[in-house]
């Protein structure tokens, strides 16, 4: 369902029929006369719509984790909010930007349109930026030639949908100037090469046993997921384009197992 479609066709057909009555079906109303519901439901609502679809376009959106591919930063149920305005100022419905402000920074957390089918959204940690060298070589992370330095936090052990507890080592990736916890699960291949898919600046990535290497083209991002043993992304299905970005990250709004994560902000 393309909730911002739906919300943007009922503002213009709640905002033309309040526009209509203001000028000329209210003044052919004898005077006492009740609005019809057809005219009195639409503009009661238009101010509502307006003010939820311009927050919804430009100011904050909320979004629900629907999977465990960001744990241990994002558990599944988690409600989020996403700041709409920090990557630049975009047209709503069609994603279209028409100001920048800032772009997405290694170690961001990044709410973007699913390469392959734009309808779905996504969340990953935004790895490498345009121009840089990700290399991934037996699940250790090395950006333009520098390898990521991680500490060792502890076990970590959590519920995954059918499957009962999966146990994984977490540790601590610094990554520029930010820090965060990533989960690597030992007893899982760094690479699941028949994940592998053809997508576009395909001949950008040479893929190895023990990994791969990506030179991240102009006006695109390399993302990953914080549960890097069970997580789709740009390892599989390549890069994120600029004109797929809907947002970064910031806080925890919600989560109806654990209220403790209510206002935690997203590192």
């Amino acid at each position: 369902m393309n909730f911002p479609l739906i919300l943007f066709v009922l503002l213009v057909v709640t905002g033309i029929i309040y526009l209509l009555d203001y000028l000329f079906w209210s003044k052919s109303r004898a005077e006492g006369d009740s609005e019809p519901w057809w005219i009195e439901y639409p503009k009661s609502f238009f101010p509502i719509i307006l003010i939820v679809f311009s927050l919804r376009s430009f100011v904050i959106e909320p979004f629900k984790i629907p999977s465990g591919s960001m744990i241990p930063t994002l558990l599944v149920g988690d409600f989020i909010l996403v700041n709409k305005y920090t990557y630049g100022i975009r047209l709503p419905v069609i994603n279209k930007k028409i100001m920048d402000v800032n772009e997405p920074q290694r170690g961001d957390v990044l709410v973007f349109r699913y390469p392959e089918d734009p309808s779905i959204d996504y969340i990953k940690r935004v790895i490498g930026i345009p121009g840089d060298t990700i290399t991934y070589h037996n699940k250790q992370l090395i950006i333009n030639g520098e390898v990521v330095r991680m500490e060792y936090e502890g076990d970590y052990k959590y519920v995954e949908s059918g499957l009962g507890y999966i146990y994984a080592d977490q540790f601590t990736e610094y990554l520029s100037d930010k820090n965060h916890s990533i989960l690597i699960n030992q007893d899982v291949k760094g690479m699941q090469y028949a994940n592998v898919r053809q997508f576009e600046f395909r001949e950008n990535c040479k893929y190895r046993r023990s990994g791969f290497t990506c030179e991240v083209p102009s006006g695109s991002y390399f993302t990953l997921g914080d549960n890097r043993d069970s997580s789709s992304d740009s390892r599989y299905w390549g890069f994120v384009p600029e004109e797929n970005i809907v947002g970064k990250a910031f806080m925890i709004w919600w989560n109806f197992s654990d209220l403790s994560r209510i206002g935690l902000s997203i590192d």
